[in-house]
């Protein structure tokens, strides 16, 4: 019979084990995979954003906003500090935080020496295959043997990046127990469409702001770099409105993309009409030429064939309304995101109307916790998701022990 069982060897898991050994808990932890933290690895191209010092809760999406602002709360002040006790140096980047070494694998060296320092087991290349609960002591049936806690912690993430070991049993196990599960779909993923002339502008990196409508109406704004590919939208500003289109898609809600290639420019259309007057008769440039000014050139190409104008086209001879219009409210129609496997992160979850915020203990099973991407927490990019991790961990690591 074990104290504490943690089935999952990621970040909010590994968090919950520290959290809860240092005040004294005898801590296993279940996982997978070979190795520990696979997905961690992985984070901000191997260079791991780990937390972003904006902690507005505008940047976490969950429909249960009022329970996760008492989460956030209680925990966004102690996750530096918790690095800190780890010895991660940060080197913030506009707010970005990262490992000074700019390595994924100090954070995870870190969280695993120190567990292992603190006596934690961690039991590689074990398969939960099910969960039960037999009075007061839970079962965790496994491919290799069946394991007894007093208390289970379930951090196994979601149904994202299937290959680092997230399969999405975790909903199984928690509906098993009676837990709602808020309809999941991929998240901080590329947007598609369906035009025909994508391939002109594959490849383009620029400052955009996105507006997405919903059947007309715009429900959320991004500005930042919008990568263009032969299949549509990708980037941050893309990734941060994934989770609305599929889940808006999967309603069959109309999802319309206006971008705005121009942020640059806060005046009104007939103000950058006048500037691009300006610089037609200052310099004598075609359109193009102009173009080329502050755009990159594929999209000032694309431009200028969508409105099927020739190269050399001058200014005072097209429909400079239509240009400006185009610039700045470009269409695009969604029809699609990118699946689970292509996702970072998942959008929906176990509904936290269900869980104890201040311990993440189940309110519908005594002694059963929840932590990280199974919960129905989705964050911006930039350092949010793995927030949530080490401010679920934590919260739920203090929680086992305060309700022993």
């Amino acid at each position: 019979m074990r104290d504490i069982i943690i089935i999952g060897a990621g970040a909010s898991g590994l968090t919950a084990a520290i959290t809860a050994a240092r005040k004294g808990a005898k801590v296993t932890i279940l996982e997978r995979n070979a190795k520990p933290g696979k997905k961690l690895l992985l984070t901000g191209n191997g260079r791991c954003n780990y937390w972003n010092i904006d902690q507005d809760p505008s940047h976490y999406h969950t429909e249960n906003p009022d329970i996760f602002a008492q989460m956030h709360d209680l925990s966004k002040e102690k996750v530096l500090p918790f690095f800190a006790s780890l010895g991660i140096v940060p080197k913030e980047i506009n707010g970005y935080c990262y490992p000074f070494s700019m390595q994924a694998t100090s954070i995870l060296n870190a969280l695993v020496t120190t567990a292992l320092n603190l006596k934690v087991e961690i039991i590689y290349d074990t398969v939960v295959n099910d969960l039960k609960k037999d009075n007061d002591t839970f079962i965790v049936m496994t491919d290799k043997a069946n394991y007894k806690c007093q208390k289970l912690i379930i951090a196994c993430g979601s149904k994202a990046m299937a290959k680092t070991g997230s399969t999405g049993m975790g909903y199984n196990w928690a509906k098993q127990f009676g837990h709602t599960i808020n309809p999941v779909f991929p998240a901080l993923t590329q947007i598609k469409g369906i035009d025909n002339f994508y391939q002109d502008w594959a490849k383009v990196r620029c400052d955009a702001i996105l507006s997405l409508k919903e059947n007309g109406q715009i429900i959320k704004e991004e500005r930042g770099e919008l990568q263009l590919t032969e299949q549509g939208l990708s980037g941050i500003v893309s990734f941060n409105l994934s989770g609305l289109v599929a889940q808006g898609l999967a309603q069959k809600y109309r999802e319309e993309i206006i971008i705005n290639f121009m942020p640059w420019f806060q005046g009104t259309n007939q103000e950058f009409k006048n500037y691009l007057t300006k610089i037609a008769k200052t310099t004598h440039f075609n359109l193009r030429t102009i173009l080329d000014g502050f755009l990159n050139y594929k999209i000032g190409n694309l431009i200028l064939k969508l409105n099927k104008y020739p190269a050399d086209v001058e200014w005072a001879d097209v429909n400079q309304d239509n240009i400006i219009e185009m610039l700045r409210t470009f269409s695009f129609t969604a029809v699609a995101t990118g699946d689970f496997a292509n996702a970072q992160v998942c959008w929906g979850g176990i509904a936290l109307k269900e869980i104890n915020p201040y311990t993440l203990e189940s309110l519908i099973v005594k002694n059963l916790y929840f932590v990280g991407e199974i919960l129905d927490v989705t964050g911006d990019c930039g350092g949010y998701n793995l927030g949530f991790a080490w401010m679920s961990g934590i919260i739920a690591g203090e929680g086992v022990i305060t309700n022993a």
